[in-house]
């Protein structure tokens, strides 16, 4: 009886082990449920959010880059026309004072009043040098002054007895400072102690006029 009413009611359990183990949920290990297909779904969104960002980032990063390598080269372009047209100021403010020469040079094969000619080149020469000296270009006195080796170079010695030792004495080539920048040193001649003579006879003759 009991046989043929499970047969009516085909309600053995035993009979679909596979469809009760697939409708049965998974628990967790506080008996949780774990719903695996949307937790799937949430993490490829987050995945691709995460591959979106690290392209924005990459390409930023390529973006720096090349403006950098531009603003690289143009940095140096900028600074080697700075360097090469560094002195155009100068220059051009030459350009007149060479013009003066070439006049007067010009003007000394004609006239024969050597003295009005040697006035022309004084007059250029004074121009040259207030045109330096407004540029920073500044030269320094050495005569009577102290050796310094922060200014001088010592071509000679002479021994001096009128002024004390190491004296710039006489100067050879004229030094220059650039604003407070020593750019040429002169080139002088020092004083030195001067040379004792001795007191006793220097010669084999003086010595045989002693002994007479």
């Amino acid at each position: 009886m009991a046989e043929e009413i499970l047969e009516e009611g085909d309600t053995n359990p035993t009979e679909h082990p596979n469809e009760e183990a697939a409708e049965t949920p998974k628990r967790t290990s506080t008996g949780g449920l774990i719903d695996t297909e949307p937790q799937m779904i949430e993490l490829q969104q987050k995945l691709e959010a995460a591959q979106k960002l690290a392209d924005s980032y990459k390409d930023q990063l390529l973006r720096k880059a090349a403006e950098f390598d531009n603003f690289k080269k143009r940095t140096e372009a900028e600074y080697v026309n700075l360097v090469k047209n560094a002195n155009e100021g100068l220059i051009t403010s030459l350009i007149p004072i060479l013009d003066d020469f070439t006049r007067s040079m010009k003007s000394g094969r004609e006239v024969k009043d050597h003295e009005s000619f040697f006035k022309g080149v004084e007059l250029i020469y004074n121009k040259f040098v207030r045109l330096l000296e407004s540029h920073g270009l500044i030269p320094f006195e050495s005569v009577g002054k102290p050796f310094d080796v922060d200014y001088h170079d010592a071509l000679l010695q002479m021994p001096r007895s009128d002024v004390p030792p190491h004296t710039v004495v006489e100067e050879i080539e004229r030094g220059y400072k650039l604003f407070e920048k020593i750019i040429r040193h002169a080139k002088v001649i020092v004083s030195a102690e001067p040379q004792q003579q001795s007191d006793g006879p220097s010669d084999g003759k003086t010595q045989g006029a002693e002994k007479n």
